[in-house]
């Protein structure tokens, strides 16, 4: 069975799907590996990794004939047209940004592998890419934060005198926000986190963090596989209102609240932004799900009443190397599971069947139908 690595053509993206390292394991489990010349470079990776690692470069026709197609972003349309019937892709993959392009999968009988649907299990960790990237994105806002706002991060007492820590603010407390509250402690700042499951409230606390959180009876936040779901009107009010009295104080902001397949909740309007103190900055680690800010531009950097926005999209690809490495390592690790007998597909197993969308060109998930009913 071959496997063919695509460069990844979307804008702003370094990252490659597949590292040397992980192209070895693969190799060893038997599969023939095809790479596009100049993937990794990118990476730091260069096609001599690539040939050391067992791999062998091919032009991007051949690459989009393989049997199994790995690729960090969705196929674009032009991509989508070189595959060939039949063949299996795995992809980061959002139903809700993909729907125009799900047809092609289904007339082509694709087998679509997403990896932002890996199911969130403890058997599953070693598979779950968007933990593994997110992990980055917190961490790299943090460092990024630092150098946007205009104070030092920790207590310093100097000659001259005393600079007080910064204060940070964490919304959402996933996997992105345990990263950003770990490192912005490390640097020394005061540190505050919200998120909307107060099951999360140890987890921050222990990360020397202070939780704020909205008093409710429920844990109404709290939806399936440990993610965030919609909550109240009455909820969002009181969200808001404690966002509001909170922010002002706050030196940086990183926001990360998700919900899956549903654009990122507004957290922040513009009054707030307006009662923040100049020279502060908030990093919207949602911006390609619309934002959790409401000034928040998309792959932009901008500068409201002397309050910096950052908008961008791909944290993660600030730090080809080791995200890619770590990416690889994800997807190796599912193909292992998924392929384990005569590299045939057992969908009675829970994270084989939660992970594919479509399979052979039948619709294998519910959101994705729900989009697809939606659409007719």
């Amino acid at each position: 069975m071959i496997i063919g690595i695509p460069k990844e053509t979307k804008n702003n993206e370094a990252r490659v799907s597949m590292a040397p390292d992980s192209i070895k394991k693969l190799s060893k489990l038997g599969y023939v590996i095809y790479i596009e010349s100049g993937a990794g470079i990118e990476s730091s990776f260069t096609d001599e990794h690539y040939k050391d690692a067992g791999a062998s470069i091919k032009d991007k026709q051949s690459i989009y004939t393989s049997d199994i197609i790995i690729k960090i972003n969705a196929l674009s349309s032009d991509e989508l047209a070189m595959v060939e019937s039949g063949k299996t892709i795995v992809c980061f993959f959002q139903i809700k940004d993909e729907i125009n392009n799900i047809n092609e999968y289904l007339n082509k009988k694709i087998t679509l592998i997403s990896m932002s649907h890996v199911p969130r299990t403890t058997l599953a960790q070693n598979m779950d890419a968007l933990s593994s990237q997110s992990n980055i994105a917190g961490y790299k806002a943090s460092i990024i934060g630092a150098d946007h706002i205009s104070k030092y991060m920790p207590l310093l007492m100097t000659a001259a005198g005393t600079i007080k820590p910064a204060k940070v603010l964490i919304l959402g407390a996933g996997v992105a926000g345990l990263a950003a509250i770990a490192t912005c402690k490390r640097l020394g700042a005061q540190v505050y986190a919200f998120d909307v499951r107060s099951v999360v409230k140890e987890q921050v606390e222990s990360l020397g963090a202070k939780f704020i959180e909205v008093e409710s009876e429920t844990d109404e936040g709290s939806g399936e596989g440990g993610y965030a779901k919609e909550v109240s009107e009455d909820y969002k009010k009181r969200q808001g209102e404690l966002i509001k009295d909170t922010i002002k104080e706050m030196d940086l902001i990183i926001t990360t609240a998700l919900i899956p397949e549903r654009p990122a909740p507004k957290l922040i309007d513009k009054d707030m932004v307006e009662s923040m103190q100049p020279g502060s900055a908030v990093i919207d680690l949602a911006a390609l799900n619309g934002g959790n800010c409401e000034l928040t531009k998309c792959d932009e950097i901008i500068n409201h009443n002397n309050v910096i926005i950052d908008g961008r999209s791909n944290f993660p690809g600030t730090m080809p190397m080791h995200s890619s490495q770590l990416y690889a390592k994800n997807v190796y690790n599912l193909l292992n599971h998924m392929f384990k007998e005569e590299k045939k597909l057992n969908m009675e197993d829970e994270i084989t069947n939660g992970s594919i969308l479509i399979n052979k060109g039948v619709v294998n998930n519910k959101i994705l139908q729900q989009f697809l009913d939606q659409e007719k």
